[in-house]
């Protein structure tokens, strides 16, 4: 069963062509990073796997269901989605237990009945991620860093097959950055992770586990692959359209834009 698959994805809006001519297929077992420039139509696709819109033409399957053919509430329950966008939505009063125990249900607050089991599975995906600080104070209070960490667990509540990582350390400062990643890598690590897609513009946040790399531009596919084939200097200065040089540092990828 493949992940994920887009094929001849064409979504139009408002007269103008979003995405045109999208193929993407995601393995069992792929960790895929999703780059791309502000405005290169990254979210649209996050969007449209999750089902919250539909493609012009074309048609799209996750986890072995193609939309149209399945209940997408469901489906959803399966995914988890880390995005900048929640934190708007959750309830600044809750406390990180709370927040973690809604993803259960794919809710924005709790409203049916916890049991013992769940609330014992909330409080040890927070310990595991590092949050057991958090468990009882309210989500106003995190810093940006804890806020991104308690959504990775809500994420997780559900044991999702495929995790969404939608610019997760935006707005954070470099240490916080540093410390989200590293959960990030850990968590691919473990037995039975779900399948991951970091979407991000940022070169040096991609690490070693995204093992493939799918470079999007104007709505297009430009290039995928092998991350270690897709990310050098050559490919990247056609990408980025001005002269970079990428240097590997630390089993990470650092770009620098040559004057």
């Amino acid at each position: 069963m493949n992940i994920v698959e887009m094929k001849d994805i064409i979504w139009d809006r408002e007269e103008k062509t979003v995405l045109k001519n999208v193929n993407w297929t995601i393995k069992k077992g792929e960790h895929w990073c999703l780059l791309g420039l502000n405005g290169s139509g990254k979210t649209t696709m996050l969007n449209m796997i999750n089902g919250y819109i539909w493609p012009t033409s074309g048609s799209v399957s996750v986890l072995g269901h193609r939309f149209g053919e399945y209940d997408l509430r469901e489906l959803r329950k399966r995914i988890g989605w880390v995005s900048t966008s929640l934190h708007e939505r959750l309830y600044y009063n809750d406390n990180a237990l709370s927040i973690v125990l809604s993803g259960k249900f794919a809710s924005i607050g709790v409203y049916d009945e916890i049991q013992e089991a769940d609330e014992n599975k909330a409080i040890t995906i927070l310990k595991q991620l590092g949050c057991e600080q958090l468990i009882a104070r309210k989500y106003g209070t995190f810093s940006q860093g804890e806020k991104q960490r308690v959504l990775i667990a809500r994420a997780l509540m559900n044991d999702p097959e495929l995790l969404i990582l939608d610019e997760p350390c935006t707005g954070l400062d470099l240490f916080a950055r540093e410390q989200v990643l590293a959960m990030i890598e850990q968590l691919a690590t473990i037995e039975e992770a779900p399948t991951l897609i970091y979407v991000t513009h940022h070169v040096e946040e991609i690490l070693p586990c995204f093992n493939k790399t799918l470079l999007v531009k104007d709505g297009m596919v430009f290039a995928e692959g092998n991350t270690s084939q897709i990310l050098n200097s050559h490919t990247l200065s056609q990408f980025f359209e001005v002269p970079v040089h990428i240097e590997q540092r630390s089993r990470r990828n650092w770009l620098e834009v040559v004057n």
